[in-house]
């Protein structure tokens, strides 16, 4: 059984989001204390904690989730992968057609992969994810211009300021979704920019890129002072930006002009620092324009959802051919050492055949090879079709355990 565990945007604001990580990681304990959980992948975003894992098959009865199903979506093979290439492709990302997404997929598997928890099953579906999430954008235009959490950050930055060409807007972090703000701020040729970041030489490097200037981490809130907007993006585990911090660093005349967008989760920004008159944004207020890029991309959303089903069918059928493997590994085996015993009997008649003794070898190799053709084939269709017998059969044939 595949198993993707999830909150997302769709189900969670940030607040419920923030608090169910933590009852996330109880459950995914809770699970693996009770069943055998063989394989396993978590994905973290900055609106979305997912777990993939691969348990023994267990009937949905067998399952106790302690209450959890109303926190989460839950959800098993077909709909569980299916969900899976559908977010690769950046179909059920907040801004649709999203390239980061498949970053995080990408890095994902490779974090599976380094730890020992990702296997053979989930390494070919999160391969399959990524192959088609590569394919969604280079058959659709579905992520064509900046679409991003970063350039919807802006964007939201522009309703409050109309024209950001004369303001001054800080970035604080530099990580990947500072760096989606600071792509973001390019387009709009700003004269302004300031970034900060824990490791100073990140936030120099950003900032050149940007045509700006970095500040230490520890400076930030000196820049904060005639800052026009800010647009908060670290991984702190805690808020940065105080009530009694912008309190100190935003002179009162200035506050209720100040734009800040917090788009970290946890979040950077702390609840009450709107009491002052800023104007705070978080991950839930992108959802307006989020749901005008869906409109745009509408169209290029069907065409994904195609490619899509198509893929799906594929997958399936080769998370099906796992099934037969063993069988298909034991028949080669035996076969292999049935042509290897048979080989060396015939060498020794042939006698001395002056170096030429590996046509003999690739001989026999070509005429197994053309006997377990057609049997493959035919096992293999015998797993998409699940047809249990002719497994039962062939395994009974060939004396398979």
């Amino acid at each position: 059984m595949i198993l993707n565990i999830r909150v997302d945007h769709k189900i969670a604001d940030i607040n419920t989001m923030e608090n169910s990580t933590a009852t996330l990681e109880d459950l995914i304990q809770d699970l693996s204390k009770k069943y055998e959980v063989q394989e396993s992948i978590s994905l973290n975003t900055c609106n979305r904690a997912e777990y993939y894992l691969v348990l023994n098959e267990l009937k949905d009865v067998d399952m106790d989730w302690n209450g959890y199903e109303s926190n989460f979506v839950i959800e098993k093979d077909e709909k569980a992968l299916k969900h899976l290439l559908k977010l690769a492709s950046g179909l059920e990302s907040m801004i649709i057609g999203e390239d980061q997404i498949l970053g995080q997929i990408k890095d994902a598997k490779k974090a599976g992969l380094k730890d020992g928890s990702c296997g053979t099953v989930l390494d070919c579906v999160f391969n399959k994810a990524i192959h088609v999430g590569q394919s969604v954008r280079h058959k659709t235009n579905i992520n064509r211009g900046f679409v991003s959490i970063g350039s919807a950050a802006v964007e939201l930055a522009e309703s409050m300021h109309g024209d950001l060409k004369c303001k001054k807007v800080l970035v604080v972090g530099a990580g990947k979704m500072g760096t989606l703000v600071a792509k973001a701020l390019v387009e709009k040729h700003l004269k302004a920019i300031v970034v900060s970041n824990r490791t100073y030489d990140r936030a120099v490097k950003l900032a050149k890129e940007l045509g700006g200037y970095a500040i230490h981490f520890d400076r930030f809130m000196e820049a904060m002072s005639d800052a026009d907007v800010i647009i908060s993006a670290t991984g702190a585990p805690h808020p940065i930006l105080t009530y009694d911090k912008v309190k100190k660093a935003v002179p009162p005349h200035r506050r209720s002009s100040l734009v800040m967008v917090d788009i970290a989760n946890p979040r950077d920004i702390e609840d009450r620092v709107m009491e002052l008159g800023v104007k705070v944004f978080n991950i839930d207020d992108l959802r307006g324009i989020a749901n005008k890029n869906k409109k745009l991309r509408e169209k290029e959303a069907l065409q994904a959802e195609k490619i899509v089903e198509e893929e799906l069918d594929l997958l399936l059928n080769s998370l099906k051919h796992f099934k037969i493997e063993p069988v298909l590994r034991d028949i080669r085996k035996k076969m292999e050492i049935v042509r290897t015993k048979e080989t060396q009997k015939a060498l020794k008649k042939l006698g001395d055949l002056q170096g030429k003794e590996h046509v003999v070898d690739n001989l026999t190799r070509s005429v197994v090879d053309k006997i377990l053709y057609d049997m493959i084939l035919n096992l293999k269709k015998a797993a998409e079709e699940d047809d249990e017998s002719l497994i039962e059969t062939c395994k009974l044939l060939f004396s398979v355990k």
